[in-house]
């Protein structure tokens, strides 16, 4: 059997805790939208509490076949209405704590999919 090096150019992410999560080398304390090639910072900066139909509107921009919504600590559920945009695009919608957000994200990315982390950082 031959063995061939894989070298991912996507976007992963390294470590997660408390306040921070850490992308490569680099730490962000505020939340975040990953994407396979780039991290947006800045995202929803009030938090859960104050999401609007405009955050996740932005997020088409990236063109994601699916968004996973890292809501946290806990798994929260935001109203409907507000990723009423992505559901009309076409575009799926997962919901799950930060963590597993993150683990997910992981796996996707090196399936080769084109996929959208929106991360509350808590």
């Amino acid at each position: 059997m031959k063995l061939h090096r894989q070298v991912l150019t996507a976007t992963l992410v390294a470590a997660l805790g408390p306040g921070w999560i850490r992308v490569g080398e680099r730490e962000y304390r505020e939340n975040v939208v990953l994407t396979p090639d780039a991290v947006v910072p800045g995202w929803a900066p009030a938090g859960f509490a104050a999401l609007t139909s405009t955050d996740f509107a932005g997020l088409l921009e990236h063109a994601p076949e699916v968004v996973l919504l890292g809501t946290g600590v806990g798994q929260r559920f935001p109203d409907p209405r507000l990723t009423g945009c992505l559901a009309e695009a076409g575009i799926g919608v997962d919901i799950m704590d930060t963590r597993a957000a993150c683990r997910t994200f992981n796996i996707l990315i090196a399936e080769d999919r084109r996929v959208v982390a929106a991360l509350l950082i808590e």
